[in-house]
């Protein structure tokens, strides 16, 4: 298959592979497991050639258009090919694209490698750095080059050639474990279920979570009920069933996947490949001459040191962690009043909701009738009309992965802007989670014309059940409005050079920022009436709820915060200290002795579904989330002075960090925006963390 090169047989393979044909969205439902190798070959052969081609043809410097512009050109062609394939193995993964995903993994590895230690591309780079052409470029140009140099750099482009081959390999190792953790953990995931036929073991259960289960039951041609890991259903069961000890079977099944613990222990063990990624991660930092992958991890972000990011994050702990000895203190108490003498980690999301609901008269439950999916989305989207000037409209004509997927425009002044697929809801074969990944950047290519850019948003909320529409829980409308942030980030860039356009080139720890700034006016008044409405009636979130729910806001907010802390002080301890002796679970244990405040059972395993860092783009850098939090929560501490819904305000956000990508430093376009350096007061005041709030 991959051999197939003569001129005739590669014609042939065009001709007949839809991911080697010019399209403008990809033809998702043509695409086969069989397309994949061959057109990943073809056009690595043929990116090879070409830029051998511009090195031979052009000297020491082909100027902006014959050497970054071209290779613009083909990384989109490469992109274009790979981006669906990559995507689709996320959402509809089945053992044949997996293996011709898995297939090609190694082979990329290989050419990026490849370009990263090309001798004469980054002397062609320098040259044109050092051009009398350079000095009239714009600022999006010179970041680019300052980015690809340090990027050649980070490839070993100085390292001799042993060492260089030596990185190579780590790089293509790293791919595959990488994939094949993700790949264990949704196989973890689908491989436990509870098959329930007496409904009275479901007691205290919502009838939306036992209608969706009931539902994947009758897909299995099952009576009854079916359990499963899937975050909905594993969520409807640890906040809702009565039943403790169906709990406590659903709470190990889930927090042991992957691992050498529970009821499939061994099966799909992450433990392994994690020891694995940490040995290869540390030799390849060394190589490049860092003393660890966290301090290699930060020459491409916003935070300079390593001290830097754990004074940052032991500070919030510092001052969150009596907030969050208080919230457990309480939590005891009342389920201990409930009859529950000995709280355990099962126990915790269901007397935390009865809390909530004794305390402030509402549950999750309770507001998924005001939050309808169209609903949602017709108020998500007037509100950026009203910030951003946009408008955006549904399109029905367009290929699809699945019949849930949705397609939008965004247009401005009447003009073209973007587009972007939504895939909503949870199903079998589809990766747990929300993100976001950019489809193809906005960018002119080397003919002149525009290239708009398309995004595809991926979350797993419960689909619509028994003729209702899909019901959002509000922390599922915060989801949504996270991604969605995300999205704009990517579609509402003015930038056209790929490099730095959109999400790209924006360093980690400042690319959550637009995402939880989006998430600010899910609690907005002013806000909430546009993206609620009763799903029977139409009638908006009554008055007395919508308190109730202000009042919840902050609801156990120091244990969150500790939590969140525990994941990104491991994460970072772990990629500083590797080697120290100490395994993944003892610098896990330290962390939590140290911040956390509920420890869970000694066979609680999370580390090995801990995707963010060991399949995500999240090693070394999960505190971006606390760090970027700090930047939007001050953000839109200036929307709370000007109005949260002033244009002139939507406006300066989206022109100082939307429209600019990754083309300047984040804090410069922050100041543009704030006027000033980002202060961590006003994220204490939003969570109720702080003395003043």
């Amino acid at each position: 298959m991959a051999g197939e090169s003569t001129h005739s047989g590669a014609t042939a393979v065009t001709a007949s592979n839809p991911l080697l044909q010019a399209f403008d969205l990809p033809p998702y439902s043509r695409i086969r497991p069989e397309h994949v190798e061959p057109a990943i070959d073809q056009i690595l052969a043929d990116n090879r050639a070409a830029i051998a081609k511009i090195l031979a043809e052009h000297g020491g410097n082909p100027g902006w258009n014959g050497l970054v512009l071209a290779l613009d050109e083909l990384n989109d062609r490469l992109g274009r090919a790979w981006s669906p394939v990559s995507h689709l193995n996320a959402v509809c993964n089945s053992p044949e694209l997996r293996a011709a995903y898995e297939a090609c993994l190694p082979k990329l590895s290989e050419y990026y490698t490849e370009l990263g230690q090309n001798r004469a591309l980054c002397d062609a780079y320098k040259a044109l750095a050092a051009s009398p052409e350079a000095a009239g470029f714009e600022v999006a140009q010179k970041t680019i080059l300052e980015h690809s140099l340090r990027d050649f750099r980070l490839s070993g482009i100085d390292l001799p050639e042993d060492k260089q081959k030596r990185y190579g390999e780590i790089q293509m190792r790293l791919s595959e474990l990488t994939s094949r953790f993700s790949n264990q953990l949704l196989d973890a995931t689908q491989a436990w279920t509870k098959h329930v036929t007496d409904e009275a073991a479901l007691a205290g259960l919502p009838d939306s979570a036992k209608a969706q289960m009931a539902q994947t039951a009758k897909a299995k041609e099952l009576d009854g009920w079916l359990i499963s890991l899937e975050f909905p259903s594993y969520y409807a069961v640890m906040t809702y069933a009565d039943d403790r000890a169906l709990r406590e079977e659903v709470y190990a099944a889930y927090c042991t996947r992957a691992s050498d613990q529970g009821p499939n222990a061994g099966q799909f063990d992450n433990g392994p490949l994690m020891s694995e990624i940490l040995d290869l991660r540390r030799e390849l930092a060394r190589l490049l001459g860092f003393d660890s992958y966290a301090e290699l991890s930060l020459a491409t972000k916003m935070a300079e040191t390593g001290e830097q990011v754990l004074g940052f994050l032991r500070d919030l702990a510092a001052r969150s962690k009596p907030f969050a000895e208080k919230d457990l203190a309480e939590l005891r108490a009342f389920a201990f009043d409930q009859g529950c003498s000995d709280l355990s980690s099962w126990d915790v999301g269901y007397y935390s909701e009865k809390l909530r609901q004794s305390r402030y008269s509402i549950s999750q439950e309770q507001l998924r009738a005001y939050f309808p999916i169209d609903k949602v989305l017709t108020g998500l989207f007037a509100i950026v009309q009203r910030l951003y000037g946009i408008e955006i409209r549904e399109l029905s004509d367009f290929d699809s992965w699945h019949p849930d997927v949705r397609l939008f425009e965004i247009r401005e002044h009447g003009e073209h802007v973007g587009r972007f697929f939504f895939d909503l809801y949870a199903r079998p074969n589809k990766r747990g989670g929300a993100w976001m990944d950019g489809a193809r950047d906005r960018r002119r290519n080397a003919a002149g014309e525009l290239i708009s850019p398309v995004a595809n948003l991926v979350c797993n909320f419960t689909p619509a059940v028994e003729g209702k529409p899909a019901l959002l829980t509000h922390d599922e409308v915060t989801t949504l409005f996270h991604e969605f942030g995300h999205g704009l980030h990517h579609l509402l860039t003015r930038i056209e050079h790929a490099g730095v356009s959109g999400i790209s080139g924006v360093p980690w720890d400042a690319v959550e920022l637009p995402s939880q700034f989006m998430e600010n006016w899910c609690w907005e008044p002013e806000g909430l009436e546009l993206i609620s409405g009763h799903y029977q009636t139409g009638e908006p979130l009554p008055e007395d709820l919508l308190a109730k729910m202000l009042a919840a806001k902050n609801f156990q907010s120091g244990m969150m915060m500790a939590r969140q802390l525990e994941f990104s002080l491991f994460d970072f301890e772990l990629h500083v200290h590797h080697g120290d002796g100490r395994s993944v679970l003892e610098v896990l244990e330290a962390i939590r002795e140290e911040v956390s405040v509920m420890r869970p059972p000694a066979y609680n395993r999370f580390p090995n579904s801990f995707s963010h860092i060991f399949a995500g783009g999240y090693a070394a850098g999960y505190y971006s989330y606390k760090w970027a939090e700090v930047l939007s929560a001050d953000a839109f501490s200036r929307f709370e002075e000007d109005g949260v819904f002033n244009p002139v305000t939507g406006q300066a956000f989206r022109e100082a960090i939307l429209a600019r990508g990754g083309s300047q430093e984040p804090m410069l376009l922050f100041v543009d925006f704030r006027g000033r350096e980002p202060s961590i007061d006003a994220l204490l005041r939003h969570l109720g963390l702080s003395a003043a709030a």
